[in-house]
């Protein structure tokens, strides 16, 4: 289950919360009835140090691709081919849009956009990457939904991969280890796995905004495991009942090696998918990097062409600390 403080039906309605269900009200209206749900997650959400000009950042669960990418070009909130963004949402999904109602002066939430169907075998237990996954573990927030059934499915979705970490992240603890351990595993292997314009130590940022989070539903997880054997309790924690076999640990690196790859593929994707996702992704680069980045009108023009050099100092030259570049 989503945790009482990930809920919508939390009683603190926080600025955050408020903000982000007016906005996930306004992306439904627009979608001709094809939203069925909407969740909140990422630094708006935990408090790990958005800024004024920092999208909120969703998964809008839809029930069909090309009614809802219709629907939002007819409403004046998509500037790309709707027939383009139907068949890019069948490769690699989810879809990732900017949605920026009033030409943004409503502010601007980054959507990733999931069939129910595809967000089920995401979760699963045999996903094809970890890029849903590897954020639906965190803490969300449901922030909107067209029904009580729509809800209960995709809380019951997340529950289920929530009480599977153990699954993956398995061979990566070293024993013995607790909830907030196994937490921060989760977030360095996770953020090991894609290619972030960030800090080597975000992951550690990251933890810190949500360590009850994990710790609440982490520690039914291992408390569960250990009641059906899995798990032994010893002075410090947890350890395994019978040593894990080395191919599990061959088997989700290579896992994690097939998701950074799609990962990273999905980079060319987004530039089709979101709108000015060069402005997006330069202030996102130099805030989060505290570094000043130039560009030139032959970069803003042509960016896949002339963009590289940047590129390659963002992902080599990359503080381990955040702040301290």
């Amino acid at each position: 289950m989503i945790t009482p403080a990930d809920a919508s039906s939390s009683p603190e309605a926080t600025p955050v919360l408020t903000s982000a269900r007016t906005m996930a009200e306004t992306l439904a209206g627009a979608s001709g009835g094809t939203v069925r749900a909407v969740l909140l997650y990422g630094s708006h959400l935990l408090g790990a140090q958005p800024d004024k000009n920092s999208a909120l950042d969703f998964v809008v669960v839809v029930s069909d691709y090309p009614a809802f990418y219709q629907a939002l070009r007819d409403a004046g909130e998509l500037h790309r081919s709707a027939r383009v963004m139907t068949a890019l949402a069948r490769v690699l999904p989810p879809n990732v849009i900017a949605f920026t109602p009033g030409q943004g002066s409503e502010g601007i939430a980054k959507c990733l956009i999931v069939s129910g169907e595809h967000l089920l075998a995401a979760l699963g237990p045999r996903p094809k990457d970890h890029f849903l996954l590897g954020r639906l573990v965190q803490k969300v927030a449901v922030v909107w939904g067209a029904g009580s059934d729509d809800a209960t499915v995709l809380e019951e979705a997340v529950g289920e991969a929530r009480r599977g970490v153990l699954s993956w992240i398995g061979p990566y603890l070293d024993e013995p280890f607790d909830a907030e351990g196994v937490g921060r595993r989760i977030l360095e292997v996770c953020y090991g796995g894609e290619l972030r314009p960030e800090a080597r130590d975000r992951s550690s940022t990251v933890f810190e905004a949500q360590r009850e989070h994990f710790r609440w539903y982490l520690d039914t997880v291992l408390r569960s495991a250990a009641e059906k054997d899995l798990l032994v309790a010893v002075p410090g924690g947890y350890r395994f009942a019978a040593p894990l076999p080395p191919s599990e640990r061959r088997r989700w690196d290579r896992h994690f090696r097939r998701s950074k790859a799609r990962a990273t593929a999905r980079w060319l994707k987004h530039v089709v998918t979101f709108d000015n996702w060069l402005p997006y992704v330069h202030r996102k680069v130099e805030r989060r990097l505290g570094i000043t980045i130039a560009l030139t009108p032959l970069e803003r023009r042509w960016p896949l062409v002339f963009l590289w050099p940047h590129v390659f100092r963002v992902f080599f030259t990359r503080p381990d600390r955040e702040g301290s570049a």
